[in-house]
């Protein structure tokens, strides 16, 4: 009998206290069998749990911080910790009763993962097959934390941050506001899983909410409260970790990016400057942001406001985002001109890329962090503003707060769509070619709402008859007027004809209406070619740039194509009255980056109200969040069906969009 077993309760017996060869619940992911299979395995999930193996015990056996998955063998009620931390590992034995002691206090999360479970006795545990092994009740968080939140007073007291160990942090890029779900009743320990589930285990960090950390789980805070208090304390709490799970996105971005010489040397100072703008500027920001967070989360774990702190900074010290989103055109612009004609650049970025450190990340999905970030906060807020009891002064307080951060996420659209539409005028114009009368294009209060080749059907009047042929035309359509042009190439086109936008009518034109068009021959010719008559509709512009009246029957190659003109020359934006409570709602489910001017740039988690839905596999939607509108696929999206869903969704986006217009 070992001296462990005279210890009660015991405990089974860990990978730890046996050599390496013989440990077949250990696996290692440099081990020769988890390269050959890859970095995601089959395995039982409550058998492992994320660690680093660092102490002195497990040394001569393995490396210095090699992952490995260890059995979850130990149990709350033990002075062993399920996991300590790697410096505290490091410092002594883990048979030493102080060293487990003062783990015990760093495993706030990763303790709450194991409460409550209960083991056999050693001499049944061995006997018993793995896959029959106690239930564990797992947070299904997709294994993501920020490591050593909630730490205990006596932490706090010697200097200590909330957030700790940012080795194990979760990147911005992979962290997902689960507070933002409002409708969620979730407690913060889920559904137990199945003994025999097998799932494929992520090696991602674990990432706490507020009611598994382990200060609220011990003075059993989160059953002291009303659901709707918990709600807005994990709404509270989730500004604070994804605040810091961004600021340390940033720091990467700096210092394995903005700052490696190697890569400075493979491009100019300018080519530097429109890629990393003043991102040095935007992490100090958020820096000073989280610092007075995390005070005051340190100050009481029960955190009764943060409205202040938000509206302070958005009004003040988060200027620098205005100046980096309005620097986006360039950037992007920079960063595609290097990938494509400067394979050094190329060459040093995926090395950097490939580190560690960047967790094999592509340094754009670093650089567009700002600008998600900014977008998020109103939402945050929101949240927390709808858990707060409305005649409280605190409900005042949010409300004024987030006005604030809507205030400023209108003002980095405005300004990087202003670069960006000023941009694309001096583009275009530069490649027109008048052979009529010229026409003043650039403008600041013009813009380019779509652009793109038709084909048009026109009847030719011959000597003893009339035949029907067809022309290609390239469109240019503004906000306020409509360029008729041919293309000669690329980047030149002749312009044929223009005409002010309120003096377009337009309509879809079935086969069977071919009869009645304009166009008298049209209806034989169009017969023989398909692929075109099935997507037609009818453009008439009532006084063209010589004051006369044009008829235009026009094709398109998708029935999308189709309907993506027809709402770009037909709508008058600021005349329709629909009504969004009818409109099908659809939550985003993949990122979508815009192609076209008249599509939706979309994250992952942003809700979409339809307005129209093509059968090829299109969306015309608006962003829930600001109200923009524009076409997206559909494969990005899935409905919403639940009803309490749609009406709270109404709801947010009367706050959110009411707010923003009366900034």
């Amino acid at each position: 009998m070992s001296p462990q077993q005279g210890v009660t309760p015991q405990r089974p017996a860990s990978p730890q206290d046996q050599p390496v060869e013989q440990q077949p619940v250990v696996l290692s992911t440099n081990s020769p069998a988890a390269l050959k299979v890859g970095m995601q395995q089959i395995i039982p999930k409550n058998l492992a749990s994320e660690i680093k193996v660092t102490s002195k015990a497990n040394s001569q056996n393995a490396e210095t911080s090699k992952r490995v998955l260890k059995v979850r063998s130990m149990v709350e009620s033990l002075s062993v910790p399920l996991v300590a931390d790697a410096e505290e590992e490091a410092e002594g034995d883990l048979d030493s009763p102080g060293t487990l002691r003062r783990g015990l206090r760093s495993t706030s999360y990763r303790r709450a993962v194991v409460s409550g479970m209960d083991f056999d006795s050693s001499s049944n545990f061995k006997k018993k097959n793995r896959m029959s092994q106690p239930i564990l009740k797992a947070v299904v968080e997709d294994k993501e934390k920020f490591s050593s939140l909630g730490r205990i007073k006596k932490k706090m007291l010697k200097g200590q941050g909330t957030f700790d160990g940012e080795e194990n942090a979760v990147l911005y890029q992979n962290y997902k506001e689960k507070a933002l779900d409002i409708d969620s009743d979730e407690e913060s320990e889920p559904r137990e899983q199945k003994s025999d589930e097998k799932i494929v285990f992520h090696y991602k960090p674990l990432r706490s909410t507020w009611s598994q950390l382990s200060v609220v789980k011990k003075n059993g805070l989160s059953e002291a409260i009303s659901q709707e208090e918990r709600k807005r304390q994990e709404a509270i709490f989730e500004v604070i970790s994804s605040e810091h799970s961004y600021l340390l996105s940033l720091e990467i971005l700096i210092r394995m990016f903005k700052n490696s010489r190697e890569l400075s040397l493979t491009m100019t100072k300018t080519e530097s400057h429109h890629l990393f703008s003043n991102i040095t500027d935007v992490y100090e920001a958020s820096k000073k942001f989280f610092k007075e967070l995390e005070a005051r989360h340190q100050n009481n774990i029960f955190i009764d406001d943060i409205s202040d702190i938000v509206e302070k900074h958005t009004s003040s010290t988060f200027d620098p985002y205005v100046k980096y989103c309005t620097n986006e055109v360039y950037q992007q612009r920079t960063l595609q001109k290097l990938l494509a004609t400067n394979p050094a650049f190329k060459e040093v970025l995926s090395r950097i890329e490939s580190h560690e450190d960047c967790r094999n990340l592509p340094m754009i999905s670093f650089l567009i962090l700002p600008m998600q970030r900014v977008t998020r906060l109103p939402l945050l807020m929101d949240t927390i503003c709808q858990k707060t009891p409305k005649n409280s002064p605190k409900y005042e307080n949010c409300k004024q707060a987030l006005k604030e951060v809507s205030k400023l996420v209108r003002l980095c659209n405005e300004g990087a769509r202003k670069m960006e539409r000023t941009e694309m005028m001096y583009t275009i114009n530069s490649q027109l070619e008048f052979k009529i009368k010229p026409f003043p294009l650039v403008s600041s209060s013009r813009w380019l709402v779509k652009r793109g080749e038709l084909t048009a059907y026109v009847e030719d009047t011959g000597l003893f008859s009339k035949r029907t042929s067809k022309q290609q035309v390239y469109f240019f359509l503004f906000n306020d007027v409509l360029i008729i042009t041919k293309k000669k190439s690329e980047e030149s086109y002749n312009v044929t004809d223009y005409s002010l936008r309120d003096q377009l009518v337009v309509q879809q034109c079935d086969n069977e209406d071919l009869t009645s068009s304009p166009v008298k021959n049209a209806s034989t010719m169009l017969y023989s070619r398909q692929s075109s008559a099935a997507h037609l509709f009818r453009l008439a512009v009532l006084s063209n740039h010589a004051g006369e009246k044009v008829e235009m029957l026009l094709g398109t190659e998708t029935q999308s194509d189709r309907a993506r003109w027809i709402t770009a020359l037909g709508r008058d934006r600021d005349g329709q009255k629909t009504d969004r409570t009818t409109l099908t709602q659809v939550e985003i489910i993949r990122t979508y980056t815009a192609k076209q001017s008249d599509e939706l740039s979309l994250q992952v988690a942003d809700v979409v109200l339809v307005y129209q839905k093509v059968n090829d596999g299109w969306y015309e939607g608006e962003r829930l969040r600001d109200g923009e509108r524009g076409w997206f696929p559909m494969e990005c999206a899935k409905e919403i069906t639940c009803r309490a869903t749609i009406d709270k969704n109404m709801e947010r986006m009367g706050r959110l969009l009411g707010l923003e217009t009366n900034v």
